[in-house]
């Protein structure tokens, strides 16, 4: 089984410095762990709304995950710096992971009886 392949991008507004882009990464593939095998690649997208005008939740962080023969998940989280809209992004990203895979999991092991016309 192939690893999971990660990938960060940015605008230009926010600092993509190779320490920002790596805590990122650790932080999102920690909180991914558990479904990394069953996951071919993640994207995540840092970006600054309001550019150098500061405002509330101005940092968006926008993950996508690509399952194993499913389609790419997406969700957004925003916050105040890069570091918490990553976080929230990554934590939404883990319960619809969980939600998604946890489903076809469970529809796997617990087969429906076949239908009777």
């Amino acid at each position: 089984m192939s690893t999971m392949q990660f990938q960060f991008n940015t605008d230009s507004s926010v600092m993509g410095t190779h320490e920002v882009a790596a805590r990122i990464e650790a932080q999102v593939r920690q909180r991914l762990a558990r479904f990394s095998e069953r996951l071919t690649r993640v994207e995540v997208h840092v970006s600054d709304v309001n550019g150098a005008k500061h405002g509330a939740d101005d940092k968006h962080c926008t993950i996508e995950a690509r399952p194993r023969g499913s389609r790419p998940i997406g969700v957004t989280g925003k916050a105040a710096d890069v570091d918490a809209a990553a976080r929230i992004a990554a934590n939404t990203m883990a319960e619809r992971l969980e939600r998604v895979l946890g489903r076809a999991e469970r529809h796997r092991r617990d087969p429906s009886p076949d239908k009777q016309i």
